[in-house]
């Protein structure tokens, strides 16, 4: 016989068992819904932990080197628009951005905020900043102007330096003795990664075709506004249309080089916000692109490129 107590006990097991028994099959359905969305891999726990933000700090390629996923541009209409701020308001600006963990400046020897770099990041620790610049033309002494953006910036060394603004494809036999200097200035330290940066899908194709480049700077935005190959009024295509710039950096990103794409907000164009949307979810949904850059004016326009960027990340 079973007393009134082991009674109790029985039937408490007994519902213990069916709702381990519940637990279990619930817990089962979900890792299986996990599994067929690919996300096996991520714990329903961990969700928070592996959340990725704009301001992570993320690795450029194989060259080891750390930035901010989001970098700010100083080159807006070749820097036109940042020095209209003025300079003690450009200086701000940059701080601001870097209040808000963005630590990818990027400038160019053709920009007019080019002499102000030095004084715009004076006072943040240089070995957090990741500094990009590039060089124009081919200068008869390189080495004297690779140098010159370390004296202008204030720095022994810039992070990543590139050829700036290809556009012919067969750039790299044309550039072989500006090249051959980039190899130089890597050898002294002076610069820690060498890159190019293209403005036709010709001159693309030659940089992921060469072994030379460590990084690249790829126009790209599902608009194809500006992209490389693509004529003005290319307007809303879609993404299969884009699919030949697509494809170069998804092959670059194989071959361990760092891509950080840019005219994200179609060199300016996209004034209404839909399409800043629709621009950055496009490149925060591409895993090939390490980081992007955006020319910003005014501390609104990096509050809003951070939210979009949080925003798609986590979706």
């Amino acid at each position: 016989m079973v007393d009134e107590r082991g009674e109790k006990t029985s039937k408490l097991r007994m519902n213990s068992n069916r709702m381990n028994r519940r637990q279990f099959l619930a817990t089962s359905t979900m890792a299986v819904g996990a599994a067929a969305l690919g996300c096996w891999s991520a714990p329903f726990t961990r969700a928070a932990e592996t959340r990725r933000t704009a301001s992570d700090q993320v690795t450029l390629g194989k060259t080891g080197i750390r930035l901010s996923r989001l970098g700010i541009g100083t080159g807006s209409s070749s820097g036109a628009e940042q020095t209209a701020l003025g300079k003690q308001e450009f200086v701000n600006l940059i701080h601001y951005a870097y209040d808000h963990g963005i630590t990818y400046v990027d400038t160019a020897q053709a920009y007019r905020t080019f002499d102000w770099i030095a004084e715009a990041i004076r006072g943040l620790p240089r070995e957090k900043l990741y500094l990009q610049s590039k060089v124009d033309g081919r200068p008869e002494d390189v080495l004297s102007v690779i140098d010159h953006h370390r004296k202008v910036f204030n720095t022994d060394y810039v992070d990543t330096l590139l050829v700036h603004c290809m556009t012919q494809g067969n750039w790299t036999d044309q550039w072989h003795r500006v090249m051959d200097a980039f190899d130089e200035a890597k050898q002294k330290k002076w610069i820690r990664a060498k890159g190019v940066s293209c403005h036709t899908l010709p001159a693309l194709r030659a940089a992921t075709a060469s072994t030379w480049n460590e990084v690249h700077l790829v126009r790209v935005n599902p608009q194809g506004n500006h992209m490389d190959g693509m004529s003005a009024d290319w307007g809303g295509r879609s993404k299969a249309e884009i699919s030949p710039v697509m494809a170069e950096i998804k092959s670059m990103h194989e071959q361990g080089r760092g891509v950080i794409g840019m005219k994200i907000i179609g060199n300016g164009d996209f004034r209404n916000s839909e399409d800043r949307e629709k621009s950055i979810r496009f490149a925060m949904g591409c895993k090939d692109i390490d980081a992007i850059v955006i020319g910003f004016t005014a501390r609104q326009q990096i509050d809003e490129a951070i939210e979009r960027m949080n925003n798609a990340l986590a979706a």
